[in-house]
């Protein structure tokens, strides 16, 4: 049998896709049949480099290669994918390899993946076999996919295979079809024999790149607190140093840790048969875990979050452990107890050398095959309306009835706190009440002023003006992340802090406060830069306080701000005076961070004696956020980038004068006013982006101090408001995907750096640790 393998991820960047592709092309060539396996390919060198941000992996390739071009790293969901977004590689080569190399089944692995998956899939003239290996429940993307027409292209696959429940799920619950499951192989035969390692400690491993959903964070966390009461060493494969030192609060934790980077194929064997345990703390997104199966096939029992892809392998208390995921603390106490139960883990591990048997790549590549010879055997459409019907997708290749996307219970373990989902409601119900009484507010002052009059100013203003508004509220925002960069260098001058890290926090922030409550954007972008930063519990609270450092500065531009209304007109109202008086509320919370730590000190043991201390030394930590005044030259670049930032936002409130031809009774003095107004009063939350809210203050500023319409003052801060949440969206949903978090994944990291406490326990009776099966 000719067979035509293809995978859409980078041959040069090993993933756990091609090791599966690699295998099974091997396996079935062991067979006596003649395999093509078709894969992009980035060469070492310069470009590779550029496109994917690391080195390109120098390996031979095989002579059963096809090489369909570059491709290009794409951060999403907390990973980065390689994939070929260049018309020559990712169009044209796919078609053309699959629909001229002779072939009698083509079995293309993510089918759904653009580019080469989706085009292999379209050119195939032969029949199609499709691999699942992602486990996705996120709706936006898989929405984005069936518009694109991806339930169609699907339609053209004669079989579709998932390589656990998890995958399957996925493509049940988006695209519809009918999935065989047939799991990833390992080669039990390279697992290394039998052998006995003498040594008490407790040897733990970790296999991963240091991407967010790996839960490497997680496993520190843990460790950090087992290394005090059981002897152990954590063996990290697949993070360099740095990653793994950016997450510890303790650097003496070091001393215990080995790191081993990337590995080769024997040495990763090596590696497993020799671990006690291997410790998968993944947060979602695992379909499968090629690594759990390389473990059994080693004789190494694991403990694994208790997610969906996970579930399929191991078996709780048999082979392996499951605790819930983001839990440092039951894994630190799982790891302890199996540290004194040393038995029960050779019996666990014996358990996994047996489950290993299940996923060996002679019984994987047999159901394989099965699936290769029902795929061919499928009649092929005979009249012109088959035909048609099969080219176009609306009739599913596989001649079993239509099977439609239905929706599915979720394969998640439950929350742990049924109280959890009651809050999450109570979130949801509080948002879109917020979010109503803006908007209500929005729509009463336009009945009062007249909808029509507000739509016609809406309608004729200028839209290059407004556009021109749009890419200097952009510009303006990535002045104030280079201020942020200062600030940060300044309060942390150990940790890494990168310019891009900086600009995708400051961007998400934006995000959010555009669509939440107003400056509830604040903390998050902290949060994401700390996550970046390393050693959160102790870095999260500096970054606090270098937001405190450009709330001084943005003080200043308010001060200057009111110095320009002053000055460029008479007028001075009441309305502006209410809002003068307000602009005191972050001023009053700066003089308390200031002087708080003098004020607060532990005095006593008692409870509020320690939890006065805590918010003492919490204070001290935000108070530390400040340490960029006592630098000129970083504190002249940040204010200089801080108050550039404000110039520029004033010239394009400026800008949208001129776009609603307000400039003759409203100049640069009007844009400071509705500046410091719409700034001012989103200090406090009040509605989602504080809608209704900012277009009263705007209109209290043009129309009662500049004699400006109602309507027309109206338009224009609802067109401001459209530029601000546009220019936010734009910019910020980018940096959410580059960093795949939301606000879940924001509050796993806050788990992570939560403190984790062991009991100590008596010695096992049995030290002798490490006999393999």
């Amino acid at each position: 049998m000719r067979i035509g393998l293809v995978s859409p991820y980078s041959w040069s960047y090993q993933g756990g896709v091609n090791r599966h592709v690699e295998a099974l092309a091997e396996e079935f060539l062991g067979r006596g049949h003649d395999v093509r396996v078709l894969a992009p390919v980035d060469p070492p060198g310069r470009v590779s480099r550029v496109l994917h941000r690391a080195t390109a992996e120098t390996r031979e390739l095989p002579d059963y290669l096809v090489p369909l071009g570059r491709t290009a790293g794409f951060g999403a969901n907390g990973s980065v994918s390689n994939l070929a977004p260049f018309p020559a590689g990712g169009v044209v080569a796919p078609r053309r390899e699959v629909r001229h190399g002779g072939f009698d089944v083509i079995h293309v692995h993510e089918p759904v993946v653009p580019l080469v998956g989706w085009n292999a899939t379209l050119g195939a003239r032969t029949p199609i076999v499709g691999t699942f290996h992602t486990y996705s429940t996120k709706p936006l993307p898989n929405y984005i996919a069936n518009g694109l027409g991806a339930r169609r292209v699907l339609n053209r696959l004669s079989a579709r295979i998932a390589v656990s429940e998890a995958a399957a799920w996925t493509g049940r619950r988006w695209f519809g079809g009918d999935y065989t499951i047939i799991p990833n192989g390992v080669d039990v035969d390279a697992a290394p024999g039998a052998q006995s390692s003498g040594g008490g400690d407790l040897r733990i491993l970790f296999v991963g790149r240091p991407e967010e959903r790996k839960g490497l964070p997680i496993l520190l966390t843990a460790f950090g607190a087992l290394v005090e009461h059981v002897p152990c060493r954590l063996s990290v494969i697949g993070a360099e140093e740095e990653d793994v030192r950016r997450y510890l609060t303790d650097p003496s934790l070091m001393e215990s840790i080995d790191i081993r980077g990337r590995v080769s194929g024997e040495q990763l064997w090596a590696e497993l048969h020799e671990a006690d345990v291997l410790c998968a703390p993944s947060l979602s997104g695992e379909s499968f875990g090629m690594v759990l199966t390389e473990a059994f096939a080693a004789g190494t029992p694991v403990i694994a979050s208790a997610i969906a892809g996970y579930n399929d392998v191991v078996t709780d208390g048999v082979d392996g452990l499951l605790v819930p995921p983001a839990d440092p603390q039951r894994l630190a106490e799982e790891l302890q107890r199996i540290y004194h139960e040393p038995e029960r883990l050779r019996a666990m591990g014996s358990a996994a050398r047996r489950s290993a048997q299940r996923y060996a790549w002679p019984r994987v590549a047999d159901q394989v095959t099965e699936v290769y010879e029902r795929a061919i055997a499928v009649p092929r459409p005979q009249t012109r309306s088959e035909k048609v019907a099969h080219w176009a997708g609306v009739r599913p290749a596989d001649g079993q009835p239509k099977r439609p996307a239905e929706r599915l219970p979720s394969l998640d373990p439950a929350p742990a706190q049924a109280g959890k989902r009651g809050r999450k409601v109570a979130r949801r119900v509080g948002l879109g009440v917020a979010g109503a009484l803006g908007v209500g507010l929005t729509v009463l002052a336009a009945q009062k002023i007249g909808v029509d009059k507000v739509v016609e100013s809406i309608v004729r203003s200028n839209l290059t003006l407004v556009l021109v508004a749009c890419a200097l509220m952009a510009i303006s925002l990535f002045f104030r992340a280079a201020s942020w960069y200062w600030i940060a260098r300044a309060a942390l001058p150990s940790r890494p802090i990168r310019r891009r890290d900086v600009t995708s926090a400051t961007m998400i922030g934006v995000l959010m406060s555009a669509t939440l409550p107003a400056r509830l954007g604040e903390p998050a972008r902290a949060l994401a830069l700390a996550r970046r930063t390393g050693r959160m519990r102790e870095t999260f609270p500096v970054l606090l306080g270098t937001l405190v450092s450009q709330t001084m500065l943005n003080l200043v531009a308010l001060a200057m701000l009111g110095v320009i209304i002053v000055s460029t007109t008479p007028l001075f109202h009441s309305g502006t005076q209410k809002i003068f008086a307000f602009s005191l509320v972050p001023l009053l919370l700066l003089v308390i961070v200031l002087l708080a730590p003098m004020l607060m000190r532990r005095n006593g043991n008692g409870r509020l004696a320690r939890i006065g201390g805590a918010v003492h030394r919490g204070l001290i930590q935000v108070r530390a956020g400040l340490a960029v005044f006592r630098n000129p030259r970083r504190g002249a670049l940040a204010a200089g980038a801080q108050l550039g930032a404000w110039a520029i936002q004033l010239a394009a409130c400026w800008a949208l004068l001129y776009a609603l031809n307000l400039d003759g009774k409203a100049g640069i003095g009007a844009a400071a006013a509705v500046l410091f107004a719409v700034n001012v009063t989103a200090v406090v939350p009040a509605t989602p982006s504080n809608i209704g809210v900012f277009q009263l203050a705007v209109i209290s500023v043009l129309h009662t101090g500049f004699d400006v319409s109602t309507a027309d003052a109206l338009a224009y801060g609802v067109i401001l408001q459209a530029v601000e949440i546009a220019t936010a969206v734009a910019l910020g949903l980018p940096a959410l995907v580059r960093e795949g978090l939301t606000w879940s994944d924001l509050r796993v990291q806050a788990l992570s750096t939560a403190p984790v406490h062991l009991e100590p326990k008596p010695a096992p009776r049995d030290s002798r640790r490490g006999v393999r099966i």
